[in-house]
């Protein structure tokens, strides 16, 4: 049995978040090779650059970077390779209608594990203007500084 205290890390990409407008995100299925769970689990990923596309029907992930797994043999993985997402039809449907809209892209937002099984979430996306990043910025510095004010009266 499992232990329950024990969580498998959680990557976040953080750059999303503040370079996009996050419009609907999903939840899918994510093909990888044995060493790739290994690395994953260990939280050796990187989402530099990263995003998702569809071809032939099928939803593809670029550019995620997954570090080869350091007591693997030559069997290891490409670090950089296309991986397959697993969506069902009517979700890829939606997705594509809204990245033929203009402006919209479909990025990466976090990958976790779910019952053994590795799930990347993505996002719709629209990208920000630099008033956006910057009015960000100011939101989340007030944010801050309201929670300081209050543990201080604590």
């Amino acid at each position: 049995m499992a232990d329950p205290k024990k969580t498998t890390p959680t990557l976040r990409n953080k750059k999303a978040f503040f370079e996009f407008h996050i419009d609907k995100s999903f939840e899918a299925g994510i093909v990888l090779q044995g060493t790739e769970v290994k690395s994953l689990r260990a939280g050796h990923a990187s989402f530099t650059d990263s995003f998702a596309y569809i071809q032939h029907g099928e939803i593809w992930l670029k550019d995620l970077y997954i570090k080869e797994f350091e007591h693997g043999n030559y069997n290891n993985h490409d670090t950089r390779r296309d991986r397959k997402l697993l969506l069902n039809r009517e979700e890829i449907r939606k997705i594509d209608t809204a990245l033929k809209q203009k402006g919209f892209t479909l990025v990466p937002l976090r990958i976790y594990f779910k019952k053994g099984k590795a799930k990347v979430e993505i996002g719709l996306a629209k990208g920000k203007k630099m008033f956006d990043k910057r009015a960000t910025i100011a939101a989340k510095d007030v944010k801050r500084e309201t929670e300081r004010q209050l543990k201080q009266q604590l």
